[in-house]
C-alpha cells in the first residue's frame, strides 16, 4: 500500500543522482521514498549502505536512475557539438575513439573556451532529465 506522497527536495535527489553517476554504471544504487522524500544510497566500493531492508518489496521506493539510464552520456556530447562546434565534429569523434575520452574532450573544450558553456548545457539537460523522470514516476519536487 502506497502512503501519502510528499515533495522531494531537488538538491537531495540531485546529490543521490550524482553519487550513483560518478562511478561505473550499476556499481552504486539509490532510492527515494515517495512518502518521506528521503533518499538512500548504497555503494559497496565506498562502503555505504543506507538502503532500507524492504526497498524491493515496497512500492514507496523508486530507484533513482543514473546518467546512462537518462541518456546523458555521449548523446549529450553530440547534441552540444552539433549546436556549438559542428565544424569540429570529426575532431570530437577522434577524441571519443579511445579510452579517457571525457577528460580529453573537456581539455579540448577548455582550449576553445567552451568548458563553462558545456557545464551549463550539461547541468540544464541533467535537470530536465531528472525532473522528467520525477514526473513520469509521480514524484513531486519541492519548489
Amino acid at each position: 500500500m502506497r502512503t501519502r506522497e510528499v515533495n522531494v527536495k531537488y538538491n537531495d535527489l540531485e546529490l543521490a543522482f550524482e553519487f550513483i553517476s560518478s562511478g561505473d554504471p550499476y556499481e552504486t544504487v539509490a532510492y527515494v521514498s515517495r512518502s518521506t522524500g528521503q533518499t538512500y544510497v548504497c555503494s559497496e566500493m565506498a562502503g555505504v549502505d543506507e538502503i532500507p531492508k524492504d526497498v524491493l518489496e515496497n512500492d514507496d521506493y523508486a530507484e533513482i536512475p543514473n546518467r546512462y539510464d537518462l541518456d546523458l552520456g555521449k548523446n549529450l556530447v553530440w547534441e552540444f557539438v552539433d549546436r556549438q562546434i559542428p565544424g569540429l565534429k570529426n575532431k570530437v569523434q577522434r577524441i571519443f575513439s579511445r579510452r579517457g575520452a571525457y577528460s580529453r574532450y573537456k581539455a579540448f573544450l577548455a582550449e576553445l573556451e567552451l568548458l563553462d558553456a558545456w557545464h551549463r548545457f550539461e547541468d540544464e539537460r541533467t535537470t530536465e532529465a531528472l525532473l522528467g523522470w520525477c514526473e513520469s514516476e509521480g514524484i513531486p519536487i519541492e519548489e
